[in-house]
Formats: structure tokens, sequence, C-alpha cells
């Protein structure tokens, strides 16, 4: 997650069910593209051929005049292990030391299949000066503590995601989880560090949807439910007798006003019943939460009828996260593109 100057960067975000490529200057979207991915190409956030993913980036950018060669990788939420975590003021290099002991209740394999890595959420120096305190005196998080979202992915899976890349030409320079990316995107609205805001980036997905919270511009949780588009695929499939992959295309097209219909506004009202609950539940083991906006991102952000529903039930200010991504037609869509270039750049 280390940060380096770029001018331009191709930031990558590739789903079980599409792949969106942008191209991004100085953080800012310009150009995004959107093509389906191939039936079983990807699985569990892995490529099930590396060289076949490779072709497709490859062909993808020839055929949208995308010339440049330095590329920033979202990586799928399967393949990596996310801990928040505080630990004593320490340099770089007893970190890195120490950061693999923070996983070692949650990765069952060897350790030393795992590359570690970290972002900064608050610096030591901001801790020692909360208000009240002197430099060097101990705060409530301890002398000096250090709050860090600390990943770890598999070296396996690096490879498998470079090589893809070196198949379409492309060099990697970033990677970073999906949380980072929004963290990015998060990180430009104003904030009060004496009343910090808190957000919440609702990614609707095609699998699961997961709620992203943010105070202060720094994660706390994401709850992520068994739920998502595939689940309004169904439906429509059951009532129109056609295949789950013929009803998802109904679906993302509006297919004869199908996501008006009523089974599909049925859906809509129990998928926006569990958000309600479980931002009900983030409330209660957080008493102190303040949590006033909604930023909707993913695929079900282009369906309407859903957003309005999740509006309704939550009594939350909703917003579209392309306000923080760019004026690019479908702008929220190419979300964790955009954010996964800033931690680039």
């Amino acid at each position: 997650m280390a940060k380096k100057k770029y001018k331009t960067l191709i930031g990558l975000d590739i789903g079980c069910d599409s792949l969106k490529v942008v191209v991004c200057s100085g953080g800012k979207l310009k150009k995004g593209v959107q093509v389906p991915m191939p039936q079983n190409l990807m699985k569990a956030g892995r490529a099930v051929s590396p060289e076949a993913l490779g072709e497709l980036i490859r062909s993808t950018l020839k055929e949208n005049g995308i010339s440049c060669r330095e590329a920033a990788l979202v990586l799928p939420n399967d393949v990596v292990y996310l801990r928040n975590a505080t630990m004593p003021r320490m340099t770089a290099e007893q970190l890195l030391y120490n950061l693999p002991f923070e996983f070692r209740d949650y990765i069952s394999d060897e350790l030393k299949n795992y590359a570690f890595d970290y972002a900064m959420i608050s610096t030591p120096e901001e801790l020692l000066r909360k208000p009240g305190k002197e430099d060097g005196e101990e705060t409530e998080d301890g002398p000096g503590s250090m709050h860090l979202l600390a990943v770890a992915v598999p070296f396996e899976v690096i490879d498998e995601y470079r090589a893809a890349l070196r198949k379409a030409g492309v060099k990697l320079v970033a990677l970073a989880p999906t949380v980072s990316a929004f963290h990015e995107l998060i990180g430009r609205l104003p904030n009060d560090g004496e009343n910090a805001r808190e957000d919440c980036v609702l990614d609707l997905g095609n699998e699961s949807i997961r709620m992203y919270m943010f105070k202060g511009g720094r994660h706390v949780v994401t709850r992520v439910l068994e739920i998502g588009l595939q689940t309004i695929d169904q439906v429509i499939a059951d009532a129109l007798s056609v295949d789950a992959h013929l009803a998802h295309t109904y679906l993302l097209t509006n297919h004869e006003n199908c996501q008006n219909a009523e089974y599909c506004l049925n859906t809509y009202g129990n998928i926006a019943v569990e958000l309600m609950r479980a931002l009900n539940f983030y409330r209660f083991s957080n008493p102190d939460s303040r949590v006033n906006d909604l930023w909707i991102c993913g695929g079900g952000a282009n369906i309407r009828p859903l957003c309005t529903a999740i509006e309704e039930a939550l009594d939350l200010t909703v917003h579209d996260l392309s306000e923080l991504v760019g004026d690019v037609e479908d702008a929220g869509t190419y979300a964790q593109a955009v954010g996964i270039t800033m931690t680039g750049d």
C-alpha cells in the first residue's frame, strides 16, 4: 500500500460479473469502460485461467484506445484477510516484522505463504496530540498507539494477477483491497476532527451486499449480507421461466420494465429490511454512533427502484458514490477502480 506518484494510471476492478477499467490522472476519472466477464472465468476472487483474464484485459484496452501501461488493481474480498489493528508505536521495520502475528488466529495456512502490508489510519503524532494531552503522555489507546488497516494476501494470488497483467502488456504498480479504495474516496469528504463524521458505503454486488462503516474517514467495520443481485435474478428467472444468466441481463437492461414488477419490488423490500437490521445492530453495538450518510455503489446502484426501497427503509441521507468519483456516465460503477488508483497515486 506504499504510495508512489504516477501521472496517469489504469484502475482495474475484476468482478465475477464484469470487468471495470478506468483511466485516472491525479485521482480524477478520465475514462471508464465496463465489459461482461466470461462465465466461470473468476471463482472466489481468483482467475481460473490467468492467461484468459490477461487476454480479456489486453483486448479491452486495445478496443477502447487505452495506451497507459501502469495499473492498480482491486483485490477481491475473497482473497484477502483484513484487520483493524491498534499497535504500540514502532518503526516501519518493526511493524512489518510484527504484522503477521496479528493474523495468527485467522490464517490456518503457514504465514510464510502470505504477503503482509498496512495502511496507517492514524499517525502516532495525531494520537499524541489529542486535546489535553502532551507529547509522551498516554492516550486512551496507550502511549503513542497506531491505528492500522492490516492486510494479508497469499503470494500465489499476487503472482496470478501479475501473470494476467503481463499477458495484457500491463505493469502492476499497486494493489489493495476494496476497503482501501473506499477509504480513499471517503477521505475526500470534509471532516471535523472533534466531531468526526460517520459514513456507510453500501456496495450492492452480484453475490453479496457489503456495508463498510467509516468514522472520521477511518474504516471501523464491514458487515456482509449474503444476498445480492443474484437474489433478484432468481426471482425474475422463476417469474419469467428463463435461466438465471438471462434473468440477470433482463434486470440490468430493465427488460419490459421488469425492475418495477411486483415480484422485484417485494424482493427489494426484503433486501431493505435486512439492511435495516444490519444498521440497527451496528448502532446497538456502537451506542455513540452518529452515522447519517449512506453512499451507494456497485451494480445495484443503477437499479433505481432498489435504491428507492433502501432509502425509504433507512433513516440516512442517501448519496450515489459517483458524487465522489467524477462526472463520467455511470461513474458510480467505477468507484472501486477509481479509488484504487489513488492508493498508488
